[in-house]
């Protein structure tokens, strides 16, 4: 297929049995767009979500008056496939925390792919910070760290030293190690943690994704792990925020939400818009459902 012609289906289709690829913008930072379906008799949020490759979080922060469990048939749901790509180089993988939501940018290409992803939960988090692509495995063994077993003896069960590939295997069928000791990109033998706080540290990812992005990513390729809760964004000269709730820890916390909130705007080199104080800005986070929302000034 010619790469205009490419170009151009991505721009109006998204792909989403590769994850949601899309072209980046030659002016702005804003992807995708906003989709709306039927449920169906059966299906949770996370059933939908998935079809779309949207986190569980993602899916409930767009919802909000929708039971995540319980939907019923014919209700309207909200598919937030609209992104503000995070600040900092278009390059390598960049992961944000915040959003629990991983981007992968194609070398020598326009082309932007993210997913979502599991992270750290309380007490055992993912770090920040800047790393690389050392290994690959496909069909990797585990090998619990003793943090791990311990915490398992604490609860009264216990791991083997090794945990063979199989469908035993939290890492799944794909891992790719980073060189911040001790963690890795994997699959996942529990789908219903990618989208929430549900892992020992490492990222996980559905199936279907960790095997996409594991044929795409080289050894060396640049991890970027950041912790951005506010994103601002550019498109068609109008601005818009993307708000997503702030890891808790004061690990991820370093400075004020009110501090977070201006450097979201620095970022976007966008600090002449003058937000008239912290109840406007709460508002807008409080309405932004995790989705881009047109800021008004």
């Amino acid at each position: 297929m010619r790469p205009y012609l490419l170009y151009l289906l991505l721009l109006a289709f998204p792909c989403t049995t590769l994850g949601l690829t899309f072209l980046i913008p030659d002016r702005g930072n804003i992807i995708g767009g906003v989709q709306t379906v039927e449920s169906q008799r059966g299906e949770s949020l996370g059933d939908i979500g998935r079809r779309f490759d949207i986190g569980i979080y993602e899916m409930i922060e767009a919802n909000p008056k929708v039971n995540p469990w319980s939907i019923g048939s014919g209700k309207k749901i909200t598919i937030p496939t609209q992104f503000i790509l995070p600040p900092g180089p278009k390059s390598g993988i960049v992961i944000n925390l915040a959003e629990m939501r991983l981007y992968f940018y194609h070398p020598d290409q326009k082309l932007v792919t993210t997913h979502p992803i599991g992270i750290g939960r309380k007490g055992w988090r993912t770090p920040i910070g800047t790393a690389k692509i050392i290994q690959k495995k496909k069909d990797p063994a585990w090998y619990p760290p003793d943090s791990i077993r311990e915490s398992y003896e604490r609860k009264g069960k216990s791991l083997p030293n090794v945990v063979p590939p199989g469908p035993d295997n939290p890492l799944g069928q794909f891992a790719m190690r980073i060189s911040i000791p001790g963690y890795l990109i994997h699959g996942t033998n529990k789908p219903g943690g990618i989208g929430v706080r549900s892992s020992s540290g490492c990222i996980r990812m559905y199936p279907e994704d960790i095997e996409s992005l594991f044929y795409k990513t080289k050894l060396g390729t640049q991890v970027s792990i950041v912790h951005i809760p506010y994103k601002v964004g550019k498109k068609n000269g109008h601005y818009f925020i993307e708000a997503h709730e702030p890891l808790s820890e004061k690990y991820y916390q370093n400075v004020s939400q009110q501090e977070m909130f201006k450097k979201a705007f620095e970022d976007a080199n966008a600090s002449s818009l003058h937000v008239q104080d912290w109840d406007d800005a709460e508002d807008m986070i409080d309405q932004s459902n995790g989705l881009p929302m047109a800021i008004s000034y």
